[in-house]
């Protein structure tokens, strides 16, 4: 009894706090557009951005089947109006007047699969997205995360350069997944509460390409360099982890789509002004030799305002940085060439 009641102040406090926050015309109307939100990301995504008060009209895009899942989400009494479009007929009135567009579309890792056998489904899939992008909705941020994103933010920026409509500030490889887990596993490992962690993860999106930067994290706590060696590795091997544990049934969709919509939340924060906003994410960089890179970004009206600096190594993460850099130069060359076919 006495828990029912408490759930429900806490409800109607969560639906008068909403409430205040509508009726006071603050918050600005946004468009997102999901691609590919019928698929194993697609749908948990939908759910979380259904969930976020910022967004005002949720546009989910997918070859088949959006119908039936802008239905189901559509039902939930939150803020956005949902609309559910399939097909490429119907691919423009899905991206017309969006701010955000996110990118979860593709076939998802099998175990055995290699991301290099992804990218051959994959990339294809997300230059033809791109294309409409550029013409229906040039200005919105992109936030890409169809694998392998070591190559498919490359083949995005292409595409949109042969349009004319490139702003390496608005594109996004979204890299949360690999921050999420860091802080999961150091928050296990350093015994600390997971809600206090943070940990900056450079690099890329891929295997070795993910550096973790443990040497950073917050709070800080005296791990040996075995256990932070192993915490490297799983970070790095996060996605297999659950590939295998699905035995064949899937890959890492649900914490992916938690992810990605913790990132879209970030960039709509930014695009609406609210200040210090800093996420890991692959974008276009100068900070190394290479063209695109993850650090941390600071997020604001313009999409990048600012991509920070990598800030003191460790010799174990420098070693790592060396190593990760050959792997990460051939994926970008691999979206430029292909894009460029």
């Amino acid at each position: 009894m006495f828990r029912s009641a408490l759930v429900r102040s806490s409800a109607s406090a969560k639906q008068s706090l909403l409430r205040r926050s509508f009726s006071s015309g603050s918050v600005p109307e946004r468009k997102v557009a999901i691609l590919g939100a019928a698929g194993g990301i697609g749908q948990p995504l939908a759910l979380l951005m259904k969930l976020n008060p910022l967004v005002s009209s949720l546009s989910l895009y997918d070859i088949a089947n959006t119908p039936g899942v802008a239905a189901d989400v559509g039902h939930i009494n939150t803020r956005s109006q949902v609309v559910g479009y399939m097909g490429d007929d119907n691919l423009a009135k899905a991206l017309e007047g969006a701010d955000l567009v996110i990118i979860p579309a593709g076939v998802p890792r099998k175990p055995g699969m290699t991301r290099d056998d992804l990218f051959n489904i994959n990339a294809g899939i997300v230059k033809n997205l791109c294309s409409a992008i550029a013409k229906y909705c040039p200005h919105a941020l992109v936030n890409m995360i169809s694998n392998p994103v070591n190559s498919t933010v490359p083949i995005a920026a292409e595409i949109f350069k042969k349009a004319g409509m490139y702003d390496e500030k608005k594109l996004f490889g979204v890299t949360t997944l690999d921050v999420v887990r860091a802080k999961t596993f150091y928050a296990g490992k350093a015994n600390v509460p997971v809600a206090e962690v943070n940990v900056p993860v450079i690099g890329g999106h891929a295997g070795v390409t993910i550096l973790p930067l443990f040497s950073q994290a917050t709070p800080q706590a005296n791990l040996s360099g075995d256990v932070l060696t192993a915490l490297t590795k799983r970070t790095q091997d996060g996605g297999t982890e659950v590939v295998e544990a699905k035995a064949g049934k899937g890959s890492a969709t649900l914490s992916m789509a938690y992810a990605g919509a913790l990132f879209a939340d970030a960039c709509l924060k930014g695009l609406n002004g609210v200040p210090d906003v800093v996420e890991c994410s692959y974008v276009q960089s100068t900070i190394t030799e290479l063209p695109f890179f993850a650090s941390k970004v600071r997020l604001g009206k313009n999409g990048v305002e600012e991509v920070l600096d990598l800030g003191p190594l460790s010799d174990f993460e420098k070693e790592g940085l060396e190593a990760l850099k050959p792997e990460l130069k051939s994926s970008i060359e691999k979206g430029v060439k292909f894009a460029n076919q």
